[in-house]
């Protein structure tokens, strides 16, 4: 059996982390997979089984500079960067998988460089696993130029593949980044990967609306959930319903406190700070209210739940999300919430208004998970080939 060292580093959220799994759980079928793992880890966050993970000591982003727990930061890069190496000839990969870099990351190219050197002199292929959108609108036009080059110059020296998690029909890789054309090896599109649904172990209240509201990894989420606790005492007095709301694990403790003082005498809401099974939440709901993160997003397509998605507040992440959001919002997939919607008055009126809407319809290619293992697996039969 073929093995997968698939590197996965997420600096503010968790999508990184929850797209990498999906894609790990189609994979496990026909690889041997190690996950190397170098964010926060997170509770209750569910690997699939029969993956061998390996946590880096953790390291995180905040106002654009790398953050370490009770270390300093080049202590920890030391650290890392030699147990990348070791695993590396441990694990003795046929495959090596960065998750988004070089398109983005490049705080880890300390790490990473050194492990695509490794990855190149023993002759093992290297994939570049890659959502749908790379931010470039804030960048200067030398900026611009000089990433550009610098990712054509590591995917020429590295790289054999780059894996584009999008539907082609929505978005291709040339829209955000102008130097696709200039790309010496394939790009290969999925389609979208959104999470598998499950049969839903989450009490059906099938006399009451049900309202789902969910942040991601929560950094940027409070103002969304905050409108939420606010609008709930005028909604309990308009129609019955229940609203489950999902924090994140990395919303500060003073934040998630005082939504928990905002909420704890409402009865029609349930405040919890991570649940490992959102879809089951989603599968069934009457509306979804969110930021508009990647996961979140394809959670949404795939349970075809009514939707309100708010773009994230986040400097970093605001265009990204505003894009992919208008986008599906053009489709009919998606409705995009905004800022200014936000108080009780004009939120109800939306989620109103959306539960009396018909449940969105769509054609978009959600089979990214099964794709990119099916491309994987037409890879290394390649390199067997070639080896014969």
């Amino acid at each position: 059996m073929k093995k997968i060292l698939f590197y996965c580093q997420y600096l503010a959220g968790m999508g990184h982390l929850v797209r990498s799994t999906e894609i790990i759980r189609s994979l496990v079928p026909g690889f041997q997979v190690c996950l190397v793992i170098g964010g926060e880890p997170i509770d209750q966050f569910e690997i699939p089984d029969g993956v061998e993970v390996v946590y880096l000591p953790a390291l995180w982003e905040e106002a654009g500079e790398l953050i370490a727990l009770n270390q300093s930061v080049e202590s920890v890069k030391i650290a890392r960067r030699q147990r990348l190496l070791g695993l590396f000839e441990q694990f003795q990969p046929d495959c090596v998988i960065t998750e988004c870099f070089p398109f983005s990351k490049y705080k880890m190219a300390f790490e990473l460089l050194p492990l695509l050197e490794r990855a190149k002199a023993a002759q093992v292929k290297v994939v570049c696993s890659l959502r749908d959108l790379i931010m470039t609108q804030s960048m200067s036009e030398k900026g611009l130029a000089r990433k550009q080059t610098r990712i054509l110059d590591q995917i020429r020296q590295f790289y054999d593949l780059v894996l584009c998690h999008c539907d082609r029909n929505l978005q291709s890789l040339d829209t955000c980044f102008p130097s696709a054309h200039a790309l010496t090896c394939e790009v290969f599109y999925t389609g979208y990967v959104a999470q598998s649904l499950a049969t839903s172990s989450v009490q059906q209240d099938l006399k009451s609306p049900r309202i789902v509201a969910s942040v991601g990894g929560g950094r940027y989420g409070y103002s969304l959930l905050k409108a939420i606790g606010e609008v709930g005492p005028l909604l309990h007095q308009t129609i019955p319903h229940r609203i489950y709301a999902f924090a994140g694990p990395f919303m500060s403790e003073s934040e998630f406190h005082s939504l928990k003082t905002l909420t704890s005498s409402q009865p029609n809401i349930t405040l919890q700070r991570f649940t490992p099974n959102l879809m089951d939440y989603l599968y069934g709901a009457d509306l979804s209210i969110s930021l508009g993160g990647y996961n979140t997003t394809m959670n949404v397509l795939s349970t075809q739940v009514r939707s309100l998605i708010l773009p994230s507040p986040s400097p970093d992440q605001a265009d990204e999300q505003w894009l992919r959001a208008s986008r599906l919002a053009q489709l009919g997939a998606v409705d995009v919430l905004s800022p200014d919607q936000l108080s009780p008055s004009a939120l109800a009126h939306s989620i109103l208004q959306h539960l009396h809407t018909a449940k969105p319809s769509h054609a978009i290619n959600l089979k990214g998970s099964e794709n990119t293992a099916k491309r994987l697996r037409q890879l290394c039969n390649q390199t067997v080939a070639l080896a014969r």
